[in-house]
């Protein structure tokens, strides 16, 4: 019998996992892990972990006796040490593709939302002011520019969306193959140009140590005073202070977050006092539909992976040199 562990979760139920592990003869054993101890206590003899945002550091893999993988929740592994994950044999998988019409909507609606000033003007009117001049400049979306930052699967589907609505995009991904983008419409350029030319900056790169704080204070400097910035993806990819600080400065004009350095996000953040600011909490990736497919696609990792097979969402690829999985 194998035991396989769900460090930490904010599910009302465990039922989808608990499910697909049955098919392998597992039952789930649950934790709710907040710190490196936690997790090697709950984990130690684990043969298989499901994580969410508790830290699986080179620390706490160094613990693990007999551990195969580590599954986890979302697209990001920012929580999972992936490097010490490999060289002890671990197969780290994640879940690509279960939110991507979730995020690309939601970064549009927090596009839209900033661009027609619909939360502030809302605001007002709750507070008894109707008077459109509340959101002035409004300006027309038609033939203004979306910048994004990453141009894996959700920003590509963002893309066509914002098309729609007749916005040239340009994207910035040293990844990515320049057909590609030029098969959807899309101008590949460099950051500082992105940075130059868009009304709308929309974040959807990975957070890792290179992407960590990528947009600072010398790319704020490059944006237009009426400029948005949105993110769906990681809140540490923006310098939060150099940010805060364009912002006051009015360097840019606002921004649209669903992500933060921290979360949740303090009461004295000075985010939460500007007007010019819309706040989400970490929800783009959520619908119903969304949340059922991350939880069954999850398990299945870990029961490929128990298995005898190779996982189909799978992080650390240079694995496959040395482990004989099927």
């Amino acid at each position: 019998m194998f035991k396989v562990v769900v460090t930490d979760y904010e599910y009302k139920s465990l039922a989808t996992e608990q499910e697909v592990l049955k098919e392998i003869g597992i039952e789930l054993t649950t934790a709710q892990c907040r710190t490196e101890e936690d997790v090697i206590e709950a984990c130690k003899d684990a043969d298989g972990l499901i994580n969410q945002y508790a830290p699986i550091t080179r620390k706490v893999i160094e613990k693990l006796e007999k551990c195969k993988v580590i599954a986890r929740y979302g697209v990001g592994v920012n929580t999972i040490d992936v490097d010490a994950a490999t060289e002890k044999g671990i197969i780290v998988s994640n879940v690509t593709d279960y939110c991507i019409d979730e995020v690309s909507d939601h970064a549009f609606a927090l596009l839209m939302s900033a661009a027609r000033k619909v939360v502030h003007l809302d605001k007002a009117v709750k507070e008894g002011i109707w008077d459109f001049n509340v959101g002035v400049p409004i300006y027309r979306l038609r033939g203004r520019v979306l910048g994004l930052v990453g141009f894996g699967q959700i920003p590509q589907a963002l893309a066509s969306k914002a098309q729609a609505f007749g916005l040239e995009v340009l994207a910035f991904d040293p990844f990515v193959n320049e057909e590609v983008a030029k098969q959807l419409n899309v101008q590949l350029v460099s950051l500082d140009e992105l940075c130059k030319q868009a009304d709308y900056i929309s974040v959807h790169a990975p957070l890792n140590e290179k992407t960590t704080g990528m947009i600072t204070t010398a790319q704020f400097k490059l944006m237009k005073q009426e400029a948005f910035i949105i993110n769906t993806a990681r809140g540490p990819v923006i310098d939060e202070k150099a940010l805060i600080k364009a912002l006051q400065e009015g360097t840019i004009a606002g921004a649209a977050l669903d992500v933060v350095e921290v979360e949740p996000i303090s009461k004295d953040n000075p985010l939460m006092k500007m007007d010019n600011v819309i706040l989400n909490p970490h929800v783009g990736w959520y619908s119903e539909e969304a949340q059922e497919e991350l939880k069954r696609k999850t398990a299945q990792n870990v029961v490929n992976v128990l298995s005898g097979y190779y996982p189909k969402y799978f992080v650390n690829h240079s694995l496959r040199e040395q482990l004989k999985l099927k």
